[in-house]
């Protein structure tokens, strides 16, 4: 059993805001890969599936992003599994809009949901950080992060989550650098 958590702000004003592209991953994975019904449970919302031969969890907290780690700790200790098993989908300041990153451990670089799953269970578990560039100058950053995507940026939003789900099974096999040169080889075809 492997643990796909989305991080994001639960509630229809957040729902387009860059913060919550983690929320946005797992909605669209779940819908490609023909997840069961979403589940209320582990202070969040859950949905079973597979992807290749691999069993998952997709997790979408629901106690804001700054206790995401609660909702996590849950899920992990339920199944009784270590962080090895849990993948975290975040936004990403430091990289280019809709590039995807993956990464084993690591700081939070002040990643509220991520300093929360740090608090929880330390920070060993891999990351699929998706970028969402920077705004320029720190006074802009909460803005930014906060802020819908435009009207603009739909159209990469949508192939940038459609190119991640398509992909997903390299991700579920533990192969890393094949889902990421994918990504961007879709990303790029598109």
């Amino acid at each position: 059993m492997q643990i796909w958590t989305g991080l994001g702000n639960p509630g229809p004003k957040y729902a387009l805001h860059r913060h919550n592209v983690g929320f946005m991953a797992m909605d669209v994975i779940a819908e490609m890969h023909g997840f069961g019904p979403v589940q209320k449970k582990f202070s969040g919302w859950a949905q079973e599936g597979r992807i290749g031969s691999a069993k998952v969890l997709l997790l979408k907290p629901a106690t804001f992003m700054n206790e995401s780690g609660r909702s996590v700790g849950e899920a992990i200790r339920f199944y009784k599994l270590g962080t090895g098993a849990l993948t975290v989908f975040h936004d990403e300041l430091d990289l280019a809009p809709f590039k995807v990153k993956v990464k084993q451990g690591g700081g939070t670089a002040g990643h509220n949901g991520l300093r929360s799953i740090d608090q929880h269970l330390g920070s060993d578990f891999r990351r699929v950080r998706i970028g969402i560039g920077h705004p320029g100058h720190k006074d802009r950053v909460t803005g930014h992060v906060l802020g819908n995507y435009t009207k603009a940026e739909q159209d990469d939003l949508v192939a940038m989550l459609g190119a991640l789900s398509a992909e997903a099974e390299w991700l579920a096999k533990g192969e890393d650098a094949r889902f990421m040169s994918d990504v961007a080889l879709r990303l790029q075809d598109g």
